[in-house]
């Protein structure tokens, strides 16, 4: 395919997950009360003053229709997953090796699950956390939230852990490419543990020691879950490698077979001719990408 071909295709693929999204997000606008009930249901889980409610307060006109619209984007976003990734991997398999699609099948298959999974349990210590900071705190007052605060605190801390469960994506890509091997891996295993609990202090929202653990502790099986198949992968590689080298060192030049075949005389080159001189340019057409 020349260049305006790959732009002609790479606007057709950008056309039609546009189109899907925008499905998607008319679903999300149905769907939208239903996703905020989803989100506020940490905060009115908490054990207010009797007689309350779990209130919140708006600061502009426009704030509950533009909250309704982002809802409908993140829920498009979603629902039009496969819809999108479809077209991106459309796009861009053709380009790659039949080894490299396996391990984007594999990375993807593994990819999804994770972000829900930390996703998840983002929800979960959210209404740990905030338990933790209202019951902390000094009382004798209504609790009342912004409203667009609260639901940027809440995708953010689902997205910032969904996104940090793709750690052991990262570093089984980084061993699958041969950058790093499971030994290595293995033995950087205080290292690993530490900036785990340092990325856990740092990103849960409640100073107690409930959200720090839990995502330090998974952040840390996953680590471990990760060396494993890394050590694996690294085992067969070597087995691959033996079967095809044998006992041949890293540093040690293997035999070739050397059988030069005899040089035969090159042909005569024919004597060169004219250049016919060019026709003049009758209309200049442009097609529809320059």
């Amino acid at each position: 395919m020349t260049l305006v071909e790959h732009i002609r295709e790479l606007r057709s693929r950008l056309t039609r997950a546009v189109l899907g999204i925008l499905v998607g997000v008319g679903v999300g606008l149905f769907f939208a009360q239903d996703i905020f009930d989803v989100i506020k249901k940490p905060y009115c889980d908490l054990k207010l003053a009797p007689g309350t409610e779990c209130g919140f307060v708006a600061l502009g006109v426009t704030d509950p229709f533009t909250l309704k619209l982002r809802l409908a984007l993140y829920a498009g976003l979603v629902i039009a997953a496969p819809i999108w990734l479809y077209q991106l991997w459309a796009f861009v398999a053709p380009g790659l090796h039949r080894h490299e699609r396996r391990w984007a099948y594999l990375f993807a298959s593994i990819a999804g699950p994770l972000f829900f999974l930390g996703a998840f349990m983002a929800y979960f210590v959210v209404g740990k956390g905030m338990h933790f900071l209202v019951s902390a705190g000094v009382g004798g007052f209504a609790l009342t939230l912004e409203i667009t605060k609260y639901v940027s605190f809440v995708i953010n801390l689902v997205l910032l852990f969904g996104l940090s469960f793709e750690f052991p994506v990262l570093l089984l890509l980084l061993n699958f490419t041969g950058v790093v091997s499971g030994k290595k891996m293995l033995g950087w295993w205080r290292v690993a543990i530490l900036m785990c609990t340092i990325f856990a202090a740092v990103t849960t929202p409640d100073p107690g020691p409930f959200g720090m653990t839990l995502l330090a502790l998974a952040l840390s099986v996953l680590y471990f879950a990760a060396v494993a198949v890394a050590l694996l992968n690294d085992k067969r590689r070597n087995r691959k490698r033996r079967k095809e080298y044998g006992d041949l060192g890293d540093d040690e030049a293997s035999e070739l077979e050397y059988d030069p075949e005899p040089i035969e005389a090159a042909e005569p080159i024919a004597a060169p001719t004219a250049v016919d001189s060019p026709q003049p340019v009758a209309e200049r057409r442009w097609d529809d990408m320059t």
